[in-house]
């Protein structure tokens, strides 16, 4: 996702299509629950995890979909806060990927239902450093966990995934544990929402949306939380 490609619009749409460019969007992969799993209500009140996988207002829009999630802000993580801006990140030489800071409750939605959504929906887990169209470290597949009990849940996971085949290729997410997660911009934060017309939101992110409720109708949220309603309150 950069401005070229939301300034191209339809045009670089067709070309997109005409090289025959696959989206996680298009290939939503029904899995399984995780085996291991952090059980509901015993955690805190509030708690966080951290994705990356591709541009971030599709995997922000998509969490905003999901129940049991307070919040979801899109933004970078993995490199220093004075390389923390779109421009910099941009370049795919700073560390950082774009990502999406959840806030949820445990006691509506576990740590691994959140990663069932994640490697389902989300995006695509077998694409390195990329997803679509877009391309670069900034777009690598990621988890950053933010405790030994997240880190093992995913690793498990990945490990029952994996195990399973059943994506086309071997799950190349990174797990790291989360340093610092640096909010981005506020004209990416509720992007997929407030822009519904931009072909790029049309063509990769919106039916990310709608594989959230055919495949996994039970945490599907019709009217997505976001991030203007938190900081209007």
């Amino acid at each position: 996702m950069n401005k070229f490609v939301v300034a191209a619009g339809t045009l670089m749409l067709s070309a997109w299509a005409w090289m025959g460019l696959s989206t996680a969007a298009e290939n939503a992969v029904k899995l399984p629950a995780p085996a291991f799993d952090l059980p509901k209500g015993t955690e805190s009140a509030r708690e966080t995890a951290v994705f990356a996988g591709g541009c971030f207002w599709g995997v922000q829009a998509v969490f905003q979909h999901t129940q049991g999630v307070l919040n979801a802000v899109s933004g970078y993580a993995g490199g220093q806060q004075a390389t923390a801006h779109y421009d910099s990140v941009g370049t795919g030489r700073t560390g950082h990927a774009e990502s999406v800071q959840i806030s949820y409750d445990p006691k509506q939605i576990s740590y691994g239902k959140l990663l069932q959504v994640y490697f389902s929906v989300a995006h695509d887990p077998t694409q390195l450093n990329r997803q679509g169209p877009d391309s670069g470290t900034q777009y690598r597949s990621a988890v950053f966990y933010t405790s030994p009990s997240q880190k093992e849940v995913a690793e498990r996971y990945v490990a029952q995934l994996d195990a399973a085949k059943l994506f086309h290729g071997k799950i190349v997410t990174q797990l790291a544990p989360l340093t610092a997660f640096y909010p981005a911009e506020a004209y990416h934060q509720d992007y997929a929402t407030l822009n519904p017309g931009s072909p790029y939101i049309a063509r990769f992110d919106l039916p990310k949306i709608a594989n959230l409720k055919s495949v996994m109708p039970e945490v599907y949220l019709d009217k997505p939380v976001l991030v203007s309603s938190q900081t209007a309150r």
